[in-house]
């Protein structure tokens, strides 16, 4: 601890859902004359929803502020020196202390600190192709990206839009674009979109695009984006077939942000990720925490570490982090997979282990899929839902539940996420006592129908 000064100081890097909640926590459980809390952000905004940012730009959240939960303002009246444009060049691991540099002016300095927060999100991948960086291609990772890709739209004439990668971002931006009146074209390297999904599910959403007027391009890799003599975007090439564009968004995914944690020598993960222990401390520092989107967890299922980048778990390790940096003790035990999005009134949602996922890691499982409803069948707007289920051979564990229908089906997988944390079985699923009335669900809720056919054929094989 630097003994120049009366009080500790944090420091947090990344004014996001991790860096704020851990400020904010670390400040309910201590005062301004115990913890003097310094916090970097290299953006316009703090605290605001990434995940938002697909439906601000297709206009069903009309102002961009709605996507902000707390404002700069709000965080340093509650005595968190915020300081916004300001981004962190340097982590001096040994020396305690950052180098940062004010985005606007050039202008650096160096920050001491007892305890430091990394939370530096993560970035947008960008193909390594000619003309990845040519205005008119857009990441969408912040709100700062969210407001180019918008000033990007209303200032271009033409209306074609190429999406690269049909994942949870890509399916999204693609939605948007359209009801923003763009043709769209989804060029996709999987067989099909939603790679989070096992293929024959992804079919499903792969027809509910094509029912909203996108076109899916399957298989396809992208090779080169072409610009024009302004050197504007002007078409997206795949290994045989050119794609004309206006604008182009990239969904390929992202890769966790920790180059500042990779040239200090923290440790990385398979996934590029910073490690931490269950109290999100950086593994093998004393007073060094880490979450959000920059690091990697405990898959419960699996054993395994992956890098889930998610608003749900960088609250709660920015909660965490709070907590014990503020004198208190939490920690964070791991996820199990959790995610659900949608393409027009269709539900898109799983938990746990894909197929491919199980047999990466050595597990022999069984596999059914069922058709269901959302309601009892006799009750008015009923509407079809699928449900895929993996169970573990032999044990019947649970492993993972994906589900697409319409109303009311993305939110089931909430059922299945319980099941996989308690490590249950699906015979034991069978036996949940879940609400029902017609207006609801079956009398055999969808989930439980999967649980049932799962059951009966691990007992067939065993």
């Amino acid at each position: 601890m630097n003994m120049s000064r009366a009080r500790e100081r944090l420091v947090v890097i990344g004014g996001d859902a991790a860096g704020m909640s851990a400020a904010s926590q670390a400040r309910r459980l201590k005062g301004p004359g115990e913890l003097e809390i310094v916090a970097f952000e290299r953006g316009h905004f703090t605290s605001y929803s990434a995940c938002g940012i697909p439906y601000w730009v297709g206009g069903d959240v009309t102002d961009r502020d709605e996507l902000v939960a707390r404002t700069p303002e709000e965080h340093r009246a509650r005595d968190i020196d915020l300081r916004l444009r300001t981004e962190v060049t340097e982590l001096d691991v040994d020396g305690q202390r950052v180098r940062a540099r004010d985005v606007d002016s050039g202008e650096e300095s160096w920050t001491s600190y007892d305890k430091l927060v990394i939370a530096t999100g993560a970035r947008p991948i960008r193909p390594d192709m000619p003309g990845a960086d040519a205005a008119g291609v857009h990441g969408v990772q912040t709100l700062d990206d969210g407001q180019a890709l918008l000033d990007t739209l209303e200032g271009t004439r033409g209306r074609r839009a190429v999406v690269v990668g049909a994942g949870y971002i890509g399916v999204e931006m693609a939605e948007a674009l359209i009801k923003r009146g763009y043709e769209v074209t989804v060029v996709n390297r999987g067989s099909e979109p939603m790679s989070t999904l096992d293929p024959d599910m992804g079919r499903l959403v792969h027809e509910a695009m094509e029912g909203l007027g996108i076109t899916m391009v399957n298989d396809a890799e992208v090779t080169k984006i072409l610009t024009g003599g302004d050197g504007r975007v002007r078409a997206v090439v795949t290994q045989d077939r050119e794609f004309p564009a206006d604008v182009v968004v990239l969904g390929i995914g992202v890769h966790p942000e920790t180059t500042l944690a990779r040239a200090a020598g923290l440790p990385l993960g398979p996934h590029g990720g910073l490690l931490t222990d269950r109290s999100m401390r950086v593994r093998g520092q004393e007073n060094v925490w880490a979450g959000g989107d920059c690091v990697e967890v405990l898959d419960l299922v699996s054993g395994q570490e992956r890098h889930i980048p998610l608003g749900t778990h960088a609250n709660k390790h920015g909660q965490v982090i709070g907590t014990n940096v503020g004198g208190g003790y939490a920690t964070f035990p791991g996820v199990v997979g959790t995610a659900v999005s949608k393409v027009c009134d269709l539900e898109i949602a799983r938990t746990g282990l894909r197929e491919k996922d199980a047999r990466r890691v050595g597990l022999r499982f069984e596999s059914v899929t069922i058709e269901s409803t959302s309601r009892a069948g006799y009750y008015p707007n009923a509407s079809p839902m699928t449900v895929k289920m993996l169970a573990e051979h032999r044990t019947g564990r649970l492993l993972g539940v994906q589900i697409v229908g319409r109303e009311g089906a993305g939110k089931r997988v909430d059922i299945a996420a319980v099941a996989l944390t308690a490590g249950m079985t699906a015979e034991q699923m069978t036996a949940l006592d879940l609400g029902y009335a017609p207006p609801f669900s079956p009398v055999w809720d969808p989930v439980l129908v999967a649980a049932r056919k799962a059951a009966a054929k691990i007992r067939g094989t065993s």
